[in-house]
């Protein structure tokens, strides 16, 4: 069992970077790869980008450029830059755990999810 807790969300102008951090609890981060999803109103989550759990591979959606997903599994923390923001951007970014290597930017694939956390763009 793992648990999730996202940071670093906001409000930032367009073409503003921000930085969203997922801290995980329990054992054996290394274990888990990670991924990123975001949901905008009225609209259904989608994948954004993935990581193995050594880190050598990742995997994003084609929505996402100037975004890059690392972790830290000393610290048990998975990150996303987001630079060049976009006001379309503007979403709800999930973290979310899966135990096994492989990644997939599959929501199913994924046991584990945060709550959430918020990122708005304006123009």
């Amino acid at each position: 069992q793992v648990q999730l807790l996202e940071s670093g969300g906001g409000l930032v102008q367009a073409g503003g970077s921000l930085r969203l951090s997922c801290a995980a609890s329990g054992r054996a981060f290394s274990s888990y790869a990670m991924a990123w999803f975001r949901q905008a109103p009225g609209q259904e989550r989608a994948f954004v980008a993935a990581i193995s759990g050594s880190g050598v591979s990742t995997a994003y959606a084609d929505s996402v450029k100037g975004f890059t997903i690392s972790r830290d599994n000393g610290k048990n923390t998975v990150f996303l830059q987001m630079n060049s923001l976009k006001p379309e951007d503007t979403a709800t970014y999930y973290c979310a755990a899966r135990v096994g290597t492989a990644i997939w930017p599959l929501q199913y694939r994924y046991e584990y999810w945060g709550q959430g956390t918020q990122v708005t763009v304006s123009s």
